[in-house]
């Protein structure tokens, strides 16, 4: 009977909540962190706001935002295991309209980057002063 039951659990499919999915998937640090973010609206099952304890299945489509990058995920596999970044490579398949869309925002990111250069060196006191006449004029001005 025992062994009938570690069968029928081992070709059952199992039921994972969205968040500790999100979680086992490597997309957020803590199980914490992606329920916030699924209770914040950050996260979308099929094309749908939901909750924490939606139950996830293979061939849904997941939109979420995780630090600077949207990205849509495709559930290729189910698994409330946190495993190594490769295991967790499994679980998923990202969109190629995703890939190409994070790869232009992180290239913009790198222009802006190199666009704001820091100065040279610190400010002297003579600099500090215009820098201070500079802003009372301007607040001044706003008034």
């Amino acid at each position: 009977m025992k062994q009938q039951r570690e069968e029928d659990s081992a070709s059952a499919p199992e039921a994972v909540r969205l968040d500790k999915y999100l979680w086992a998937a490597r997309f957020y640090k803590t199980r914490s962190l992606a329920r916030a973010a699924i209770e914040g609206g950050k996260v979308f099952y099929n094309d749908q706001r939901c909750k924490p304890g939606k139950t996830v299945a293979v061939g849904a489509e997941i939109r979420f935002r995780a630090g600077f990058s949207q990205r849509t995920v495709i559930v290729t596999a189910v698994s409330g295991r946190r495993g190594s970044a490769p295991d967790a490579a499994l679980l998923y398949e990202e969109t190629p309209e995703s890939l190409v869309a994070r790869e232009q925002e992180a290239e913009v990111r790198r222009q802006m980057k190199m666009a704001a250069m820091p100065p040279a060196r610190r400010p002297t006191k003579r600099d500090r002063r215009q820098i201070h006449r500079f802003r009372n004029v301007n607040d001044e001005n706003q008034l």
